[in-house]
């Protein structure tokens, strides 16, 4: 009774909505890396939870870094990469605090609640186009990823390749 007390207050939640859109990431750039980000492994963390992400497309290039995502209803820690072709943009990030799904389902206004393996996940698109997707990926960890249209089949494939664990 408990869990189906949780589900449906995951899904009431969600269905509160506010404000018009949703922003994009705020963007602080950083000097871009040297060498290729798909000759190293690359990782981001939350605490002691390491997330090491896959490698990028070939055509894209290191672009800066991201410490800010606005969409989210409140502020939280967030440590991300940006990677650039042209003028398509794709983001990825692990955003810090967030224990449970209640406090997930609420992280950002107008998206939509789903699962991805097993675990709750917010889909949404801003008015500027960037897709949007973020799974909780454990307690106090979720996995964020955006792209620009021209990306966002990316989103899938890089979201399959992330795997968290308790950092070394």
């Amino acid at each position: 009774m408990r869990r189906l007390a949780a589900v449906l207050l995951v899904l009431t939640l969600t269905g509160c909505g506010g404000g018009d859109g949703v922003p994009e990431p705020t963007r602080t750039v950083a000097p871009p890396s040297q060498e290729p980000a798909r000759s190293k492994t690359i990782s981001l963390s939350c605490g002691d939870t390491e997330v090491s992400l896959p490698a990028m497309p070939a055509k894209l290039k290191r672009a800066g870094a991201f410490a800010q995502l606005p969409s989210l209803a409140r502020r939280l820690d967030v440590d991300g990469l940006i990677w650039r072709r042209n003028d398509e943009h794709l983001y990825v990030g692990v955003v810090c605090g967030v224990r449970t799904a209640e406090q997930f389902a609420t992280l950002v206004a107008r998206s939509t609640l789903t699962a991805y393996k097993g675990r709750p996940a917010l889909r949404w698109t801003t008015k500027s186009g960037l897709r949007n997707f973020m799974w909780l990926e454990q307690p106090g960890t979720a996995v964020y990823i955006g792209a620009t249209p021209g990306l966002a089949t990316e989103i899938r494939r890089i979201a399959g390749g992330v795997s968290a664990g308790l950092g070394q």
